[in-house]
């Protein structure tokens, strides 16, 4: 994650590698989801954000590039306004929930 730490009106970029180990061409999905630790309302445990399909030939690796900007990491308040509030997100990517890599971004208010 570039930069770990942004203000909320900032974006920070992730990246993750994907390799074809297989003997054919096939696709891949990888996916970004995203679970705020702390809010004012409850937030879904993982919630999708983004997916990127890539066709990869036997052997070739890529990588995959996803943006998180502060329409990403918005969510509606108690009054039903979208805003960042700050604090740690919990970043997921992966081909599936069930197999995603974890790392942190800190979002201040300033």
């Amino acid at each position: 994650m570039e930069p770990a730490r942004i203000a909320a009106n900032e974006s920070a970029t992730g990246r993750v590698d994907v390799t074809n180990t297989g003997g054919r061409a096939g696709d891949e999905v990888p996916q970004l989801c995203i679970h705020q630790r702390v809010a004012s309302v409850t937030q879904p445990v993982m919630a999708l954000k983004a997916f990127r399909r890539v066709t990869l030939k036997p052997g070739e690796k890529t990588t995959v590039e996803f943006k998180i900007t502060p329409e990403t990491i918005a969510v509606f308040d108690e009054n039903m306004h979208r805003v960042v509030q700050p604090g740690t997100f919990d970043i997921l990517v992966g081909p599936s929930p069930a197999q995603t890599k974890r790392v942190t971004l800190e979002v201040h208010g300033d």
